[in-house]
């Protein structure tokens, strides 16, 4: 049985509203309930009983007709351009605004202009130097032409994610681990470039693609993370090493000075003196300089009359 805590948590991602929000709904409605409205009024106030039923009839097939030229009332918005097809033919592009599309004759379709993204799903690369990833990324584009998103690609939305694909494995296929995780704005810009040389024919342009997220195996994340420490421990035992030479090479000196300077000698040892009688736990006892120079004088004659 398989611990459910060791498995990845599942990821959720936003994902875009996709297709054509109907705005014309209301007008149509509009444009079709009040005359009809009217018409039936008309008909029932202005007609005898006998020839309501035949009056009916009449306002039965009117409201029909009407209601199939009313159904080409359409309105794109500020961000929409509609694609006219004339029996199957490219018409026109229009909007924003309203606009009519002949029933039966004519139908249309809907480009969103506005800056659009798309999630990538995960890609499942390898590196130059034979390393695993999984990245997850995000690609921003934008159509600059309606008319050739419709005509040049049978659905440009899926034509571009599965082309940024297809670039970001052979981008990331060519490098090493290293470059992937420190060039990353690099890989950005290369992968763009990209795809927008070959979707510009679509009528498309690239506005930017994010690398999210870079997956790489649990056994590598330690390998790297002693990696790290040991590289951390290196620069913490020289710099170490360096204070420690500072520290000899100014003890060097100050024994220089006081070497040439005996009074500078007998002030630091006053100076000790009194930075240990400051706490009244400690007991100092005073032994005179002189007399402890008296004596390595006398052992030094001592040694070397011994040795006469």
């Amino acid at each position: 049985m398989t611990n459910s805590s060791s498995e990845p948590p599942n990821r959720v991602y936003a994902k875009p509203a996709e297709g054509h929000v109907s705005l014309g709904r209301g007008v149509r409605q509009v444009l079709f309930l009040a005359p009809m409205l009217l018409l039936f009024a008309v008909l029932f106030l202005g007609l005898a009983p006998r020839q309501r039923p035949a009056g009916i009839t009449a306002g039965v097939i009117v409201a029909a007709v009407w209601g199939l030229v009313v159904g080409g009332v359409r309105v794109a918005a500020e961000w929409e351009r509609g694609v006219i097809l004339q029996l199957g033919k490219i018409q026109d592009v229009r909007g924003p605004g309203l606009l009519y599309v002949v029933p039966v004759l004519e139908s249309v379709q809907f480009i969103d202009t506005r800056t659009l993204v798309i999630n990538i799903p995960r890609q499942k690369v390898i590196t130059r130097d034979n390393v695993p990833a999984e990245i997850d990324s995000a690609l921003f584009f934008q159509v600059s032409d309606a008319k050739k998103a419709v005509i040049s690609i049978q659905d440009f939305r899926f034509a571009v994610s599965q082309y940024a694909q297809a670039a970001l494995r052979d981008v990331v296929g060519g490098l090493s681990l290293d470059d992937l995780l420190s060039e990353r704005e690099q890989i950005q810009t290369q992968i763009g470039s990209i795809v927008e040389e070959h979707i510009q024919d679509w009528g498309m342009h690239i506005d930017s693609i994010r690398l999210q997220d870079i997956e790489l195996p649990e056994d590598l994340k330690r390998m790297m993370s002693r990696q790290a420490s040991a590289e951390r421990e290196k620069r913490a035992t020289i710099t170490k090493a360096d204070g420690d030479r500072l520290a000899a090479q100014s003890l060097a000196a100050a024994a220089q000075i006081m070497e040439a300077n005996p009074i500078a000698l007998e002030l630091r040892t006053l100076q000790s003196i009194d930075g240990l009688g400051a706490s009244p736990s400690n007991t100092v006892i005073l032994f005179p300089v002189e007399m402890s120079k008296t004596l390595e004088v006398l052992r030094s004659r001592t040694t070397s009359g011994d040795q006469g």
